[in-house]
């Protein structure tokens, strides 16, 4: 089954969206066509077997002059949101013969009766009511370009049309959008405009996914549609207009030419996508630079992890969620403020104990605004399912930053923490419950599986820790025979003898041993023996009591600090070092030795 949209120009001149869902409601292509020809090449794939077609054109028109019955019924509801329709009759040139959208169905072999059972149909849609009922919106989103409208508020009200789709992934009748190439492309175009004629192609395309929503919608969702008018005179369907909902106040109009739309008369979601569209560029470099600097902490604690990624939150995400209600009234009557996801970065870690490890290394560098353990919720709650550490962080205004990272004052990051496994059920559980069709009577047996999988994750957390536990305790007493051949200390061999020489650390990663085996070299040191005997030399527990850890430093961490401890100034310049040389000075007023071990040499 294929649900298409068409937003069909009046004429052959302009350019016509084209989008189709598949049966799940995933878009399946997206583009603009301006021919005939050219259309009907595009649809034909997907309108030979099942299909619905919702083109946004008149398919029948009878009279001569002024609106069609189903343009005065639909009028009577939706005019007073601004979401009228325009009327359609002989009298205009457009419609005088067989008006275009007709003979395009005609062409696709479609079926335009709204009450015929045929396999294979098209109806009419209009945007505009349909995104009024669908959204609970007061007036229709502005758009479409107008005199007095600027290219801020066109660009910021598409753009909050188009979060608005994406929210409805979680919708009865769901419509998956977010993950699809050709949409974030879409979207991208619309962020980007800098002119009024660069939306224009891209409104017609998005009303295109609104039409295709309605076909879906009217077919899934029979009891919530209204048809106005008839096949004989003409008709218009779209999702019915909910109980008791009222229009928003109209905005005054404007005396003079208008500037950015700003104040208290303006919609609060409107106001806030407009600035979030402001700020969004500066907030994808705020987000380059969070995730540099947790991939730094991390880095510097020798904490073992898989990968840091971050993001800005996209302006049709932001808006999505910034128009989201709970029973008639906004969740974020202050979006800009309460939407605190703006910036987001991801950390996944190999196993649960480096959860806890990165969550304290946070809460010692940064500040910790808030702190849930959603996994310790479900448990609590006697369940198992979504588990992650979702931490809510901005720099220390106490500790300092470097200057590059100055632009980061008064900004927040959501920071996620969780295993590579609470990772997978993650993603794969919303890309199955959010980005699916579930028949309803599935549901409860696709629940209880969800909730299987997540327990087997949780044993397999235990088991891969248990594993990790049993494997340092059984390297405390090995030594690896040096390869002779090569002058530097492998990273196994180095990882193994640390496990042995630090019990109570955490692995590292693979690239840090390597990466201190150079720093070792760098300073002489070619083998195991020579670095167990400087070890020896030193008082590891007043290192730890100097350093004073708020979090559990990795084995190549605990090493680090113990050659910055016996070398001083001198493990300073080594070459390996110069990237970080500003970070280790800090640490070594930390570990500042008496004046006669400062510089002191191996023995």
């Amino acid at each position: 089954m294929h649900y298409v949209g068409v937003d069909l120009a009046w004429g052959e001149k302009n350019p016509t969206g084209l989008a189709v869902l598949d049966g799940a409601g995933r878009l399946a292509h997206l583009s603009a066509a301006v021919a005939d020809d050219t259309i009907e090449t595009t649809l034909r794939p997907y309108v030979k077997g099942r299909c619905l077609v919702a083109i946004d054109a008149p398919l029948v028109v009878t009279n001569a002059t002024g609106n069609r019955l189903a343009e005065a019924e639909l009028n009577r509801d939706f005019a007073r949101f601004d979401a009228g329709a325009h009327p359609a009759n002989t009298g205009r040139k457009e419609f005088a013969q067989t008006p275009r959208g007709a003979r395009l169905a005609e062409r696709l072999g479609l079926d335009i009766d709204p009450s015929s059972s045929s396999r294979r149909r098209a109806i009419e849609v209009y945007p505009h009511p349909a995104t009024v009922a669908l959204f609970r919106l007061g007036r229709t989103l502005k758009y479409k370009p107008k005199a007095g409208r600027p290219l801020t508020q066109l660009r910021s009200e598409l753009l909050r049309l188009a979060g608005l789709l994406e929210g409805l992934a979680e919708a009865a009748v769901p419509l998956h959008l977010a993950d699809q190439e050709d949409w974030r492309a879409l979207v991208t175009r619309i962020e980007s405009a800098e002119r009024k004629s660069d939306l224009r192609p891209a409104e017609d395309e998005v009303d295109a996914v609104v039409c295709a929503y309605v076909a879906m919608f009217a077919s899934l969702q029979r009891s919530l549609t209204t048809t106005y008018g008839d096949i004989r005179s003409g008709y218009i369907v779209t999702p019915t207009l909910p109980d008791g909902h009222q229009p928003s106040p109209r905005e005054p109009r404007a005396t003079a030419v208008p500037s950015r739309p700003r104040g208290p008369d303006l919609d609060p979601v409107h106001a806030a996508v407009q600035e979030y569209a402001v700020r969004e560029p500066a907030l994808r470099e705020a987000a380059d630079s969070f995730v540099a600097i947790v991939t730094t902490l991390l880095d510097d604690a020798g904490i073992n992890y898989l990968g840091v990624t971050g993001r800005a939150k996209s302006v049709s995400s932001f808006a999505g969620k910034a128009a989201r209600t709970v029973d008639g009234s906004l969740l974020y009557p202050d979006p800009l403020a309460q939407i605190t996801d703006q910036v987001g970065v991801r950390v996944i870690t190999y196993l649960h104990s480096d959860v806890a490890a990165v969550a304290d290394l946070l809460a010692d560098q940064l500040t910790v605004l808030d702190d849930r353990d959603m996994g310790q919720e479900t448990a609590s709650e006697g369940r198992f399912g979504y588990a992650s550490r979702h931490l809510l962080v901005a720099l220390d205004p106490q500790r300092g930053a470097p200057s590059v990272y100055a632009e980061l004052g008064g900004l927040s990051a959501s920071v996620q923490v969780r295993t590579v496994l609470q990772h997978a059920w993650a993603e794969f559980e919303h890309d199955i419950r959010y980005k699916g069709t579930i028949p309803e009577e599935h549901a409860p047996d696709l629940d209880r599986r969800f909730t299987l999988a997540a327990g087997l994750l949780e044993l397999a957390d235990r088991e891969f820790s248990a594993i990790r536990d049993r494997l340092q305790a059984t390297m405390t007493d090995q030594r690896p025979e040096a390869d002779t051949g090569d002058p530097r200390i492998s990273a196994p061999d180095l990882a193994t003898f640390l496990a042995g020489q630090f019990t109570d650390a955490g692995w590292s990663r693979t690239d840090h041993y390597e990466w201190i085996s150079g720093l070792l070299l760098e300073l002489g040191i070619t083998s195991l023996d020579e670095l167990g005997g400087l070890l020896s030399s030193i008082d590891a527990g007043a290192i730890d009591a100097r350093m004073g850890y708020r979090y559990p430093p990795g084995a190549v961490r605990r090493l680090d600090d113990a050659l910055l401890a016996v070398f001083g100034g001198r493990y300073l310049g080594l070459h390996g070092n110069a990237h970080r040389e500003a970070l280790l000075r800090t640490r070594l007023e930390k570990l500042r030795l008496p004046s006669d071990h400062a510089d002191r040499q191996p023995t």
